[in-house]
């Protein structure tokens, strides 16, 4: 399965190769032509679904064909009765994040297209993704890391077997480096930003989640928002749920940023004056999605909002109390269920998921 590329920015189309584009040449991100759907008029019941298959058991909204796979997917979703909402924990994956949900996939199409070498830019925990799936893809791979990156992640990439290439800098001068070498060709483009087969992957999130619903859909979802990696996902399942006739509706998509790092946030509300650096894996100044991001939040009527170390923190920390040991990324998304709720945005009984991204191992 070689499906070609488009710009959503110009049209302009590109044939699927290993020596394909990794972005248009008018600057935007490329994604996949076509958007496969299942043929069956209704959804299966959830006892009909192979949940042994994981995400791929959806193969048939899926651009991509499977090669690659470490069992991934259909995470657990648990009710919270602290936070009234229920938890998809996307933090029990094998490397430890939801990122193996586009790893899967990425890897899967770097495979079937014949590449040999991978790159990839990160703060660590698609680094780490990348990293664990080339591994079992038998692949070659390069992931540029900021030079303080944390232990844990680091160790991880090195022991899949992948390089890391520490980069002294801002988390952009990371990418830029990243992207010096795929110009240069080192390797194809394996970005969790910019590659359109991670979000093949992370559309999975919405499919899983309307199974496990018994094809219903929340009131609202509140996650992180760096790149969009996971929101844009979760945008695209729930709509190609609906394109399928699956689902009759589409769930508000609520975003949560880093306040003092926040473009989102601050392009809908004015940008505000603190800093979260607990909440470091969202931090992206310039994601490259920007656009989607902005039509996903404006087609759902959703909205995204930063916060600060301090709400994070005090989510973090009650998450870990009440046995949800998570990253601190991923509490970011919890303290804004909370805040969404006080500035009445949500109804207290609204009914809301929030993904638990990450696992509270990578924070070592």
């Amino acid at each position: 399965m070689h499906t070609d590329l488009i710009c959503s920015a110009c049209n302009r189309e590109y044939a699927a190769g290993p020596d394909e584009p990794w972005r248009c040449d008018c600057g935007h991100p490329l994604d996949f032509a076509d958007q496969p759907l299942p043929r069956a008029d209704d959804p299966p019941e959830f006892a009909e679904i192979d949940t042994r298959d994981g995400l791929w058991a959806f193969e048939e909204f899926l651009p991509v064909r499977r090669v690659v796979s470490l069992g991934e997917g259909f995470t657990p979703l648990t009710d919270s009765e602290q936070w009234n909402a229920q938890f998809k924990l996307d933090c029990v994956f094998p490397s430890g994040s939801f990122k193996d949900r586009g790893a899967t996939t990425t890897l899967s199409r770097a495979a079937e297209l014949g590449v040999e070498t991978v790159l990839e830019d990160s703060s660590g925990n698609a680094g780490a993704a990348i990293a664990q799936y080339a591994a079992r893809a038998g692949i070659d791979a390069e992931i540029y890391v900021p030079a303080g990156v944390k232990a844990s992640k680091l160790k991880a990439i090195e022991r899949a077997g992948a390089t890391p290439v520490r980069v002294d800098g801002s988390r952009q001068d990371v990418t830029d480096a990243c992207i010096d070498a795929v110009e240069s060709g080192d390797g194809w483009y394996a970005s969790h930003a910019w590659n359109p087969a991670f979000f093949a992957g992370t559309m999975t999130f919405a499919l899983e989640l309307a199974a496990q619903r018994d094809w219903s859909v929340p009131d609202a979802v509140v996650s992180p928002l760096g790149h969009g990696t996971l929101f844009l996902g979760m945008y695209r399942g729930f709509q190609a749920l609906l394109d399928a006739g699956w689902t009759d509706e589409m769930p508000r998509l609520l975003g949560v940023q880093a306040e003092g790092v926040a473009p989102i946030a601050d392009e809908l509300h004015g940008g505000g004056d603190g800093r979260n650096d607990v909440a470091d894996g969202i931090q992206i100044t310039h994601p490259v999605r920007r656009d989607q991001i902005l039509d996903a939040i404006e087609t759902t009527d959703g909205d995204a909002i930063a916060l600060d170390a301090t709400a994070t923190q005090d989510a973090l920390d009650g998450l870990h109390r009440t046995g949800f040991y998570v990253e601190p990324t991923s509490a970011v998304a919890v303290a804004g269920l909370s805040a969404y709720r006080e500035r009445g945005l949500i109804a207290d009984d609204a009914d809301v998921v929030v993904p638990l991204t990450g696992s509270g191992l990578k924070s070592s």
